[in-house]
């Protein structure tokens, strides 16, 4: 007869291992996406319909804006480095309307939390509200802000992973609209 610390411990074991087997599969297309970014490939961006952000009832996806350089954005009202890159994004906005447009995507918060952001930091470009994170998972997003430059063509030119800079979005954009 086993003893039932053998068996707790098996257990154990085999939580462990999905936890890990689980994490790896996570990590998997962040790490795909940054390879093929940095490899100077174009990896198609992921899509996901999703509500619009005080939109009552509207919903809308990367595909709704092809033929536009986008300037995707996850962030949410928690985070510090959001609030940080938040009023230059909505000076960028300006500059980039109307051959492109920044597209937020919220991660993990709550949708009056993130309008309250928004009205807060003038942010004039549409915001989708990924509630039950649909999207940011297919980026291989887990933290914020991530800001992730399309091409018309709905292909990944650039990534940052981190607060980002207004010279990264120029450079970016740029080489995006070369398409």
């Amino acid at each position: 007869m086993k003893r039932p610390g053998v068996i707790v411990i098996a257990v154990l074991g085999a939580l462990l291992a999905g936890l890990l087997i689980y994490g790896l599969v996570q990590r998997q297309d962040k790490r795909n996406l940054d390879a093929a970014v940095r490899d100077g490939k174009r990896p198609p961006a992921p899509d996901q319909v999703l509500p619009v952000l005080g939109g009552n009832g509207r919903t809308a996806s990367l595909a709704s804006y092809r033929g536009k350089v986008v300037v995707l954005n996850f962030w949410a009202s928690w985070c510090s480095p959001c609030r940080q890159e938040a009023p230059m994004l909505a000076k960028f906005q300006r500059t980039l309307a109307p051959q492109g447009t920044i597209l937020g995507v919220t991660y993990k918060d709550e949708p009056s939390a993130s309008l309250n952001f928004a009205r807060k930091y003038g942010l004039t470009y549409p915001s989708l509200f990924d509630g039950k994170l649909q999207m940011a998972p297919k980026y291989g997003t887990t933290a914020l802000p991530e800001t992730f430059v399309i091409d018309r063509r709905g292909r990944i030119v650039a990534l940052s992973r981190g607060e980002v800079t207004r010279p990264f979005l120029e450079q970016a954009v740029a080489e995006a609209e070369k398409s």
